[in-house]
C-alpha cells in the first residue's frame, strides 16, 4: 500500500510538535504562564515548553497581559523580527480585550493585541488558568497540523478558561467568611 503524504503536511506536522514560545508577559498573565512552564503542567510532554529570550528564534508570541500604547512599537519590532510561520497567542482578558481597563475615553490602553498583529488563538480569562493556556497551545497545534494558521483567518477563542470548581466549593475563603477576631479589652482602650 502506497501512503501519499504531501511535503507541506509533513512540515506541519513538525511545526506543530516543536513550537518555541516567546513569552511577552507585561501583567499578572503572566505569572500564570510561568506556571505553567513549570514542573507541575510540564508544557515540555506537548512539544512547547522551552521559552526562547529571543524573537528571532521562536515562532510563537505569548502575549500575556495590558498592552500600553507606548508597547505598541516594541511588539510590532518583536512580531516582525520572528520567522515565518509565527503564530500569536492572545492571554488573559487584557491581551484579548483590554480586560478591566477597557472604559470609554481611556487612551493608554490598547484594547486587545489583534489591533496591531493577527492573533491564532485567544484564550480570555482574569488571570486564565494554566491549564487553559496548555488548551490554547494544543489548539493551535490542531490549526497548524490542519494547515489552517496562515494569516490567522480564522482565530480561535479557548471557552473554558475560568475557574471550573463548584459554586459550593467549601475549601476556599471569601471575604464575606472571613472575620477578624474580636478586639481585646486592652484594644479597646486604644
Amino acid at each position: 500500500m502506497v501512503n501519499l503524504f504531501r511535503v507541506e503536511d509533513a512540515l506541519n506536522l513538525a511545526r506543530a510538535n516543536s513550537l518555541w514560545p516567546l513569552t511577552f508577559g507585561l501583567a499578572c498573565c503572566a505569572i500564570e504562564l510561568m506556571a505553567a512552564g513549570a514542573s507541575r503542567f510540564d508544557m515540555d510532554r506537548f512539544g512547547f515548553g522551552v521559552f526562547r529570550p529571543s524573537p528571532r528564534q521562536a515562532d510563537l508570541m505569548i502575549v500575556a497581559g495590558t498592552i500600553s500604547r507606548k508597547m505598541v512599537p516594541c511588539i510590532k519590532t518583536l512580531y516582525d523580527q520572528m520567522p515565518s510561520p509565527k503564530y500569536v497567542i492572545a492571554l488573559g482578558g487584557c491581551a484579548t480585550a483590554g480586560g478591566p481597563f477597557k472604559y470609554p475615553g481611556q487612551y493608554g490602553i490598547l484594547e486587545g493585541i489583534d489591533k496591531i498583529i493577527p492573533v491564532n488563538v485567544y484564550v480570555p480569562g482574569c488571570p486564565p488558568r494554566p491549564e487553559a493556556l496548555i488548551a490554547g497551545i494544543i489548539e493551535l497545534q490542531k490549526q497548524i497540523k490542519a494547515g489552517k494558521t496562515q494569516g490567522a483567518m480564522s482565530p480561535a477563542v479557548i471557552k473554558d478558561s475560568q475557574d471550573n470548581r463548584p459554586a459550593d466549593y467549601k475549601n476556599a475563603i471569601s471575604r464575606a467568611e472571613f472575620r477578624t477576631p474580636p478586639a481585646s479589652p486592652e484594644e479597646k482602650e486604644l
